[in-house]
């Protein structure tokens, strides 16, 4: 069996997260010791010290062009905003790149194993957020991009970031070394772990507050956890309503703040009417019924993160039955994930921007939003989720070498179970062993990269100085 290196197809993979076997159930795949063996044999074809090897090659694409490339589609008036964040810093341009990242990482070796990736796996994208029963649990929390892809990508990213991060925190090089060690590492634990689990077993593996206070040393990551964490749980529906609503005519009304807060117009607010209307057929029965329940009073354009900036985003103010019963949803235009050009060419799975986001969203975390689904408005699709769902984040700039060691490692353990929950977990296993070469490779990696990802975003600040780029800075 031979591995493509450079673009993995899906008749070249070795182990594809959609080969769910739903089909028929009466044929197994190799047994967990031949699946093992098979990922050592890897070894051969992408030997894992190539892990540790970046030289941006000669044909490498223009990182402003590859910007400009991903602003189209966006809405105009936002791409501004957008080079604006994407220039605050190299951690900020990082998190504007997933498709720089994807472009470069498609052309290095890879073992072809491919389960459900987040495909923009980085510090930032670990968050809290609440489960269907109300506990606050933390894990992966962005997939805007996920998709089948090699999990080399995800680990990649991830390790790229805590490198960049530590850097900017005034960490050392051979600090921000340990923290990409305990990051690969973590990885590489949890895998071996989950590997030996029974899949149904792995498939419950979740990590919630007061577990992941146990498990985290007295540093500042763990003062971070818990100031985290009740910001978190403050950051439900109910209490938004009188942050970024207010009353007008007797109504409900969410505040405008232009540029990052605007209102549409009539036409363009009765088609995402409609398009909610038909976001709750992609519910759960249940589900359906009681969001059904409530009524659209109010929506508006509202800009988020640093990568999704231009891209449609909506937020709609629904009330039930009294004023005080509210229920904020989030609108986020979906697009064709980074990673699948590289792994499909230009075939693409679904059809459903908005769909794929939820069936992959829900493949890798263990709970997930029950009110998780999609719709479209003309061609533009959309996910839908709530936006006030206890969603918060750990704050990365600032914290010390010592706490960015703990994170990271909790991150590298929370993205293992992403992808054992999906497929390929004991060929990963077998392929990283018990050594320390992967770590050794990854870390070598990761600080050549974060030089790469500087070089970069000095590209981007040279484009906007020399007006080749619009920049809005400061929003």
């Amino acid at each position: 069996m031979t591995v493509d290196h450079g673009k993995p197809r899906a008749h070249t993979v070795l182990a594809s997260a959609d080969d769910r076997g739903f089909s028929s159930l009466r044929h197994s795949g190799p047994p967990r010791a031949a699946r093992y063996t098979l990922g050592r044999q890897l070894r051969r074809s992408a030997p894992r010290s190539a892990l540790g090897y970046w030289t941006p090659p000669h044909d490498r694409q223009d990182v402003v062009d590859q910007v400009i490339r991903s602003n189209e589609g966006r809405l105009d008036w936002l791409v501004p905003v957008r080079i604006g964040r994407m220039i605050a810093s190299p951690y900020a341009f990082l998190r504007g790149a997933a498709n720089v990242h994807a472009t470069d990482f498609a052309r290095l070796p890879a073992t072809g194993i491919t389960p459900v990736v987040c495909g923009d796996a980085h510090l930032g994208n670990f968050g809290f957020y609440a489960s269907p029963a109300r506990d606050l649990v933390f894990d992966l929390n962005d997939f805007d991009e996920a998709h089948p892809g090699a999990w080399e990508w995800d680990l990649r990213r991830l390790t790229t970031s805590v490198w960049v991060a530590g850097r900017e925190n005034g960490a050392s090089e051979a600090a921000c070394g340990e923290a990409v060690g305990r990051c690969v590492e973590e990885y590489r634990l949890q895998i071996a772990a989950l590997a030996e689990q029974p899949l149904l077993t792995r498939s419950y593996e979740y990590l919630d507050v007061d577990r992941l206070l146990r498990t985290a040393p007295g540093t500042g990551l763990r003062a971070e956890i818990e100031t985290s964490a009740r910001r978190a749980r403050k950051r439900t529906s109910d209490r938004a309503l009188p942050r970024i609503t207010e009353e007008h005519d007797g109504a409900r009304r969410i505040v405008t703040e232009p540029p990052l807060l605007t209102r549409p117009q009539q036409a363009e607010a009765e088609q995402l009417a409609e398009a909610l209307d038909a976001y709750l057929t992609t519910l759960p029965p249940h589900w359906a019924r009681i969001v059904g329940g409530y009524r659209l009073v109010d929506i508006a354009h509202k800009v988020v993160g640093v990568g999704s900036v231009g891209l449609r985003a909506w937020v709609a103010l629904c009330e039930g039955s009294s004023a005080d019963d509210v229920l904020f949803l989030q609108l986020k235009q979906a697009r064709r994930s980074v990673v699948a050009p590289f792994v499909h060419g230009e075939s693409a799975w679904h059809a459903h921007q908005g769909q794929r986001v939820v069936e992959y969203q829900q493949a890798v975390q263990t709970v997930s939003d029950p009110l998780l689904g999609w719709t479209s408005v003309g061609a533009v699709q959309y996910y839908v989720r709530q936006f006030r769902d206890m969603k918060g984040a750990i704050t990365v700039v600032g914290i010390d070498a010592r706490a960015l060691t703990s994170y990271a490692g909790l991150c590298g353990y929370l993205l293992a179970k992403g992808h054992a929950r999906t497929s390929g977990a004991s060929m990963i296993a077998g392929y990283l062993g018990g050594g320390s070469k992967v770590r050794e490779a990854l870390c070598r990696f990761a600080r050549a990269y974060a030089d790469q990802t500087e070089r970069d975003h000095a590209d981007l600040v040279s484009s906007v100085q020399r007006g080749v780029l619009p920049a809005e800075t400061g929003i």
